[in-house]
């Protein structure tokens, strides 16, 4: 059976159009029933229509409190059929009201291996300490800022030639790549969670032994 997701983005939506992609593929086995963005001129918005994804707007200034804010996601979100809600570029802190409404199926991409580098310059962060590996990870929302279990992650080499944004877009074809992967393992219903460890349950499926020059671990699977 499809997933449901609900996908919530805040800017250009490049995650967004992986997983579109990879839905198009026929790899990805979701049924993406809203896109929500917060901000009027997110690109992410316009990725979906294009696609006859239905998209809705709900600018945070219009809202006077956080909390109020969330309600207002909860009742979009619930009512598109949606049960799993996919972080993709959202740019904004959810309430413990959004994150209970949810639980246990909020899922978050961060540039950065963590639980080096959280926050919102993970990649900026990364590069000036000057670390030899970069990277990304998806990770399970819980209430403290990248801080969920980990799903998947994905490590590549930090040229030291390299400015922070030829960095970022490597890690962003690397996000490109784990995101739709950790979003298939949830549609299989492979994914289980012992205290803080997430794990995998085996496949057949025909594995990577690397996603370009990176290393992903667990292995991405054919068709990722």
């Amino acid at each position: 059976m499809a997933l449901k997701i609900a996908v919530l983005a805040s800017g250009n939506g490049s995650n967004l159009q992986a997983i579109l992609d990879k839905h198009a593929a026929g790899v990805l086995d979701v049924d993406i029933r809203l896109v929500l963005c917060n901000k009027r001129n997110a690109y992410a918005l316009e990725r979906a229509e294009a696609v006859g994804v239905p998209t809705l707007c709900l600018p945070h200034t219009d809202y006077p409190d956080r909390e109020s804010f969330d309600q207002a996601m909860i009742k979009a979100i619930q009512e598109s059929g949606a049960d799993t809600i996919v972080l993709a570029g959202y740019m904004r802190l959810l309430t413990s009201a959004f994150l209970q409404a949810f639980a246990g199926k909020v899922i978050n991409i961060h540039p950065a291996i963590l639980p080096a580098f959280a926050g919102v310059r993970g990649a900026a962060d990364a590069h000036e300490y000057g670390v030899k590996l970069a990277g990304c990870t998806v990770h399970f929302v819980d209430e403290i800022m990248d801080h969920g279990p980990v799903i998947i992650q994905a490590a590549v080499p930090v040229n030291p030639e390299e400015d922070v944004e030829t960095l970022k877009q490597r890690i962003h074809s690397a996000e490109h790549r784990v995101y739709p992967q950790a979003l298939q393992w949830l549609a299989e219903n492979r994914l289980s969670l012992e205290g803080r460890v997430v794990r995998l349950a085996s496949s057949d499926k025909p594995k990577l032994a690397a996603a370009g020059n990176c290393l992903v671990w667990p292995p991405l699977e054919e068709g990722f």
